[in-house]
């Protein structure tokens, strides 16, 4: 059974940053393309971005491009979700999930709790 922990949420004022955490366990991590998606108050989940198995290709959503970076850590099976110039339409609950291909695939584990991040303007 994979776990995935997401952390990192929070409120901060637009312009301002944050950094999510998803960590993951019980399953071979670094095997497996990462993303991170979010679901704001009323609207469906949407893709944020995701990154290779080895870290070494990522892609991003066309909202987020240029303000979000994604990273991954191997050895601690946790990835990163650098979020800068943040926006009010940023608001949303953050998720992260392992996906069967790299860019685009589906979702393979159950959705965690995720991390709820508010924007003020």
């Amino acid at each position: 059974q994979v776990q995935l922990v997401e952390s990192g949420g929070g409120r901060v004022q637009a312009g301002g940053s944050l950094r999510l955490s998803c960590a993951a366990s019980g399953r071979t991590f670094r095997r497996h393309a990462m993303g991170w998606f979010r679901q704001a108050p009323g609207k469906e989940r949407e893709f944020v971005a995701v990154i290779s198995w080895s870290g070494g290709s990522t892609y991003y959503g066309d909202s987020v491009k240029g303000r979000f970076t994604i990273s991954r850590d191997n050895n601690k099976n946790t990835v990163y979700l650098q979020m800068n110039s943040l926006k009010p339409e940023d608001t949303a609950v953050y998720y992260c999930n392992s996906l069967s291909d790299y860019p685009r695939g589906n979702a393979l584990d159950a959705w965690g709790q995720g991390t709820l991040v508010t924007v003020s303007s």
